[in-house]
């Protein structure tokens, strides 16, 4: 009895059977043809294709290219294998549900802060970790191939150009991995994916810390909870990221993009310091009923950053030479026929010429001699007219008119004694030339606008004539008043009167001419102000007012990062370009995609549903 009621309770164990041989091998056969079967790929496969290309990529890839070829079709293999390759047998759904979801409100937060918990659930705790590194890793090698290719067909394309010009001496070959693209590629690859992971640490490390679970450490910790949990620490911790610019060698490439990028993250704090009404302020308005903020003056604008940029640039150009832009400048010399003057066809063999930069020095060296008069060697033949470090331009001066008394007007314009003749000879013979210039480079960047051309040709037309007409005065007033500038002080200011300083307020008036094109020339004020910048920089440290300190071009384009970041997660509508703003999300890891344009539509349709 007791036999039978111990049975009767156990009715669902079955009885223990020892499998046969045979049974018990039929198991490792099965797992050995699963593991031939096309789901089960080597690992090394696997995270080949994962960090070469996605899914939906591929679907892409696959819809427009392989499918329309019979011989691709048949060897490749299909979307659905491709995704059980890198991703498993449930991946179809999960990728195209997580690629397809947007997010509202705060999206780029939601993409980047959410996405990884979503994609958790569906695939598996760090299924969405994984997925974002591997985006990360994937879009690194694409800029490291792209940028390297491009840098080095652009160092090809410059030796072939200047080798055709004059031959360049031979340099030593330098091995492979000291190579400049290959540094550079690997320098904005590796920012690139530092930025990413770091962003995606910080940003998951706010959120557990401001989960209820974390509260005794917020409260042992209060400093360093409230530095982690605010809404601006992933954007400054991944901006170390930007110390990865150091992998470039200390040249003036990482030098200009420091400067670039720095003065676009100090234009985008100007502007949500502006949005805020902290710079201009707020107004009662009318009736006294709340407060408005105030506009900015119709004045006010880049162009006033021309006077001290010009100023700068034409000092420097005079007395430091190797610290001026060589291009800048002599894009300038290239215009100014008018007061640099070429060699006569009849001039003697055993002549020496000077040069445009002989000019400039010259005039240097008039500066510190306190502008000597001019004597002309016309009414005193046998006598030395020209201190003893000047005798350069006397090829120049034995040609002035003597009649002419400065020494700046018989090196400059010798053949006419009249200085304001001179200028507006300038202007009749510089005006067309620049313009076709400018008429030329504007018209290869309205390239892209072809629509634009097709379908409103008579405004697009207008606006570039309107544009290359302002620039053209600009340019033409700018250089010719620097030019003038220097005679007319010679003539009407006392000779120790600010001898080299002059040159500085002959540029600042020469910049007042870009009141002219406030409208259009913003581009071309901004990089006026970035060479002078860097010039100023390069005069300070060979005159030790400053010392450079090694790397600092690498701080400060990590802190121009942070600048950007902080400025687009407070509102990303500070960065006016929507261009710029798509590219600060890829670079975050949330899409190609404006944001602050999805929450401006977000909060009109609130409003719009409020008004109803």
């Amino acid at each position: 009895m007791a036999s039978g009621a111990s049975s009767s309770k156990l009715p669902s164990v079955p009885p223990l059977e020892i499998p046969s041989p045979d049974a018990m091998s039929r198991p490792r056969a099965a797992s050995a043809a699963k593991s031939r079967s096309p789901s089960a790929v080597d690992p090394v496969l696997r995270n080949a294709l994962r960090y070469t290309i996605s899914a939906r990529e591929y679907d892409t890839l696959h819809r427009y290219i392989i499918s329309r070829s019979r011989v691709l079709r048949k060897r490749a293999p299909t979307v659905a294998t491709v995704e059980k390759y890198m991703n498993g047998d449930n991946s179809r759904r999960s990728s195209l549900s997580r690629d397809t979801a947007k997010g509202k409100g705060k999206g780029k937060e939601k993409a980047a802060h959410t996405s990884p918990g979503q994609r958790a659930g569906e695939g598996g705790r760090d299924a969405g970790v994984d997925d974002y590194n591997a985006r990360a890793i994937r879009h690194a090698l694409r800029v490291f191939m792209a940028t390297g290719i491009g840098a080095k067909a652009y160092e090809v394309i410059i030796a072939r150009i200047k080798g055709s010009k004059e031959s360049s001496p031979v340099q030593k070959k330098q091995p492979f991995y000291k190579s400049s693209p290959l540094r550079l590629s690997l320098s904005l690859s590796t920012i690139l994916l530092l930025y990413r992971l770091l962003f995606h640490f910080f940003t998951r490390l706010r959120i557990q810390l401001l989960d209820p679970t974390a509260a005794p450490f917020r409260e042992r910790n209060p400093r360093t909870s409230t530095t982690l949990t605010s809404p601006y620490a992933p954007a400054v911790g991944a901006s170390l990221a930007g110390l990865a610019l150091g992998i470039y060698p200390s040249k003036q490439l990482r030098v200009t993009i420091m400067i670039s990028v720095m003065f676009r993250a100090l234009e985008f704090g100007w502007n949500l310091l502006e949005d805020e009404g902290s710079i201009w302020g707020f107004r009662t308005r009318a009736g006294g009923k709340g407060v408005v903020k105030r506009e900015r003056p119709w004045w006010f604008g880049s162009w006033l950053l021309q006077p001290l940029a010009m100023g700068q640039l034409l000092h420097a150009t005079v007395f430091d030479r190797e610290s001026s832009p060589a291009g800048f400048v002599d894009f300038i010399l290239k215009h100014t026929t008018t007061y640099l003057h070429r060699a006569p066809e009849n001039l003697p063999p055993g002549v020496k010429w000077p040069s445009p930069w002989d000019i400039v020095e010259n005039l240097a060296e008039m500066a510190r001699l306190n502008w000597p008069p001019f004597v002309s060697p016309t009414l005193f033949p046998n006598e030395p007219t020209l201190p003893a470090t000047l005798t350069a331009l006397a090829p120049l001066t034995s040609q002035a008119y003597p009649i002419i008394t400065s020494l700046s007007c018989a090196s400059l314009h010798p053949g006419d004694p009249s200085c304001l003749r001179n200028y507006v000879a300038f202007w009749v013979r510089s005006f067309p030339r620049l313009g076709r210039f400018f008429l030329l480079f504007y018209s290869v960047l309205m390239l892209p606008r072809y629509k634009m051309l097709y379908n409103a040709p008579l405004h697009l037309i207008n606006r570039l004539l309107a544009k290359v007409l302002r620039l053209t005065t600009f340019a033409t007033g700018a250089i010719s008043t620097a030019w003038a500038s220097i005679c007319f002080f010679q003539t009407w200011l006392p000779r120790t009167f600010l001898p080299t300083q002059r040159f500085f307020l002959g540029g600042f008036l020469a910049g007042l001419w870009a009141f002219v094109g406030r409208r259009e020339g913003r581009g071309v004020f901004l990089y006026t102000a970035r060479t002078s910048v860097d010039s100023l920089w390069k005069v300070g440290v060979k005159r030790r007012w400053w010392r450079a300190m090694r790397g600092g071009d690498v701080w400060l384009f990590a802190l121009a990062l942070a600048i950007t970041g902080a400025v687009y997660e407070r509102d990303a509508r500070a960065i006016r370009e929507a261009n710029i703003r798509k590219g600060f999300s890829w670079l975050r890891g949330t899409g190609f995609r404006d944001w602050g344009l999805e929450e401006e539509d977000e909060l009109e349709q609130e409003g719009g549903v409020k008004e109803e």
